[in-house]
């Protein structure tokens, strides 16, 4: 069944070269009344009947609260000559819960899919609800990819079975609109890692910065990664600009400078909806200019309000763009930006690092990680130090069935690394991926591939901690190694091995190091 009809397809959208606008359409909770249509439907019906929207993007448990599932909304969309792009969050569904989505998306003919973590859940009947998180954005893709190559799996007799290839066009998302380096440049080496396992198009979070918006395309030509990138655009007001200045959404930013300037219009006759519009127009129209795919455009109920927000961006002048560019830039204090700034566009140049990024840290790294990576170097690099040593001892030790010295290490290590990293005892070790730093300690999320885009100030979604991410960028920038924080292949942690001994496994080649090697 193919949802798609008398358009285009999304792909060719945005990847012929022509600026397409978006529309989010939100999912809600509960059901209509008896006899009511969902008012989420008509509009969607709606801007389908739009020939200026090129797509309709329909998201998963928005704020982490339970909602309509994004599939059957599009299923009552079907037919509609518009593309579908539907969102697929972990923090739901486990692996199992997400491989199955997306073959049920992919027999339904929705193909289109913007792999997210996800926000952690806030709401839940009864309670909160407790969080998933097995899989991450970027493990996400990578099985996604592999389901277009066609997925293998072994079954229990042994034999390799292969299903026939999917069709999935996955897109992800990253933040520029973070304010320190030690948090940005996380942000962006996560989105080459998205790409590199198989991310086709990219959308930014959230932000009211055109220069920020602008380095997502000066990064991705710095670090030689290719997608079509799609701008953001939501309509404020000012109660939703409020709750984005003070971090209550994860991810949508808006600053001290332009909180300001919202209330001041706020409080005329209008209630600043003339100039939500018209800063909303602006941002599409910079867009289009810079030479993005598309906008995307959100925080709308009726589709005639879209409409205006595009009529209005498409009626500027061919060059107006280039000062809407400098006049939308409502940065944070201090706000750090991987590119020099050209003073003739006041965005930013490909050409000109930050002076400051180049600069090593000042401070070395904390002791402990120091003697962490002495230790690690010696004893957990294959083929070196100790590691063909113990190699021996511990396929000894399985070998001759000795329970009792197995018990003992695990003791000892067990104990030794929650005293030293407050180590979970997970079995599938991912502390030489993080600078030493836990993920089920260090990351509300337990993220094993990259930072989560909800962090505000160095500091987690959940503002309890800092980042784990940002850390361990600190401890790697000191030894020259920050850039290469997330190279390599999405790690997929292994629940098998929870509460085994990550040394046993590691030596006997059971944990996803193991399979990194290959």
């Amino acid at each position: 069944m193919d949802p798609i009809s008398n358009r285009e397809t999304f792909r060719a959208a945005i990847t012929g070269g022509r600026f397409v606008y978006g529309a989010e359409l939100v999912s809600t909770r509960g059901i209509p009344a008896p006899g009511e249509q969902h008012k989420l439907i008509d509009l969607g019906k709606a801007l389908a009947q739009d020939p200026r929207i090129g797509w309709l993007s329909i998201t998963d448990n928005p704020g982490g609260n339970p909602m309509l599932p994004p599939d059957w909304i599009a299923g009552m969309l079907a037919g509609q000559s518009v593309p579908v792009a539907i969102h697929l969050t972990c923090k739901d569904l486990n692996r199992n819960g997400l491989e199955s989505a997306a073959w049920r998306y992919a027999l339904e003919g929705f193909d289109n899919l913007l792999a997210l973590t996800g926000d952690y859940p806030i709401t839940g009947y009864g309670g909160l609800a407790r969080p998933v998180f097995d899989l991450d954005s970027v493990s996400l893709i990578a099985m996604l990819k592999a389901m277009n190559d066609g997925l293998e799996v072994q079954r229990p007799g042994g034999k390799t079975e292969k299903f026939p290839q999917t069709k999935f066009f996955t897109g992800c998302a990253v933040s520029p609109f973070k304010r320190q380096e030690r948090e940005l440049m996380p942000q962006y080496f996560k989105l080459a890692r998205k790409i590199h396992c198989g991310a086709e198009w990219v959308i930014s979070q959230l932000g009211y910065d055109m220069r920020k918006f602008y380095e997502i395309k000066l990064f991705m030509q710095w670090a030689q990664v290719q997608a079509p990138v799609i701008g953001n655009v939501y309509v404020l007001n000012k109660t939703v600009a409020g709750l984005f200045n003070k971090n209550k959404i994860p991810g949508c930013v808006v600053s001290d400078k332009l909180f300001a300037l919202i209330e001041k219009y706020a409080a005329g006759p209008d209630k600043g909806r003339s100039f939500f519009n018209e800063l909303a127009a602006k941002q599409l129209a910079v867009f289009k200019g810079l030479g993005f795919a598309g906008g995307y455009l959100g925080g709308l109920g009726k589709a005639e309000s879209f409409g205006k927000i595009i009529e209005l961006a498409q009626s500027y002048g061919e060059n107006d763009w280039k000062e809407f560019a400098k006049e939308i830039q409502y940065s944070k204090p201090d706000e750090f930006y991987l590119f020099e700034a050209d003073p003739a566009t006041g965005l930013g140049d490909v050409t000109q690092l930050n002076r400051e990024y180049r600069k090593a840290l000042e401070n070395p790294a904390p002791l402990g990680y120091r003697l962490t990576r002495k230790i690690h170097e010696k004893f957990f690099v294959a083929g070196e130090g100790f590691y063909p040593a113990m190699q021996k001892i511990y396929t000894q030790l399985e070998k001759n069935g000795d329970n009792l010295a197995s018990r003992a290490l695990h003791s000892i290590e067990r104990v030794s690394k929650e005293m030293a990293f407050g180590c979970k005892d997970c079995g599938d070790c991912s502390l030489p991926d993080t600078a030493y730093l836990c993920p089920r300690k260090a990351c509300s999320k337990t993220g094993r591939n990259g930072p989560c885009g909800g962090s505000a100030e160095g500091r987690c979604e959940l503002d309890d901690k800092d980042c784990l991410w940002a850390r361990a960028y600190d401890r790697l920038k000191a030894y020259g190694e920050a850039e290469h924080m997330l190279d390599g292949p999405a790690v997929f942690y292994n629940a098998s091995l929870e509460g085994t001994s990550a040394w046993a496994n590691t030596y006997r080649n059971r944990d996803h190091h193991a399979k990194k090697e290959k």
